[in-house]
């Protein structure tokens, strides 16, 4: 930019300027840019999800929704239905059957396995969960185990099961 002072202007002062300006980025720029890949990088972090806990989420889920169409035709047919998780009280003979619904009629037919086969059930206080036909159950609390990641679902015996506690790392 030329100037009025002496000195200040010449053929090529001003050419050589630009090309300093135009060659690097200043310390300032260089700050402004780490800064924000470093927050961009800590909310990507952030959003991720360990791939266990998600899975198990979806099993919560999935069992939750198993469990209120189970207990809607208990009531509806007037049946006692019971969930049974493989274990003490289920020594089906099947290996792929981790789970069953019993007190259904086979026109019924619901799943017997999880979508991750790893995944682990334990009825809290109890072999089995009640669904039914009684409108008013006892509370009812299963704890589902994937790896190191854990996950309540709980009925109050009144509303639908539900996630009680968030999935987390086992203590």
């Amino acid at each position: 930019m030329p100037t009025s002072v002496p000195g200040s202007s010449g053929p090529g002062r001003s050419a050589a300027l630009r090309r300093a300006r135009g060659r690097g980025f200043t310390l300032i720029e260089l700050l402004v840019v780490i800064a924000i890949v470093a927050v961009s990088s800590g909310l990507i972090m952030l959003t991720l999800r360990d791939g266990q806990a998600a899975k198990l989420e979806e099993e919560g889920a999935r069992l939750a929704a198993l469990l209120e169409m189970a207990r809607a035709e208990a009531r509806v047919s007037g049946v006692a239905v019971r969930w049974v998780p493989k274990g003490e009280g289920n020594a089906d003979p099947d290996p792929a059957v981790q789970f069953r619904f019993v007190g259904l009629s086979a026109a019924q037919a619901m799943p017997t396995r999880w979508l991750d086969p790893a995944t682990r059930a334990e009825v809290v206080g109890a072999p089995q969960v009640l669904l039914g036909p009684e409108a008013i159950l006892p509370p009812q609390r299963i704890v589902l185990r994937l790896e190191a990641q854990r996950l309540e679902l709980a009925s109050d015996g009144l509303g639908p099961f539900a996630v009680a506690t968030a999935a987390g790392p086992q203590p």
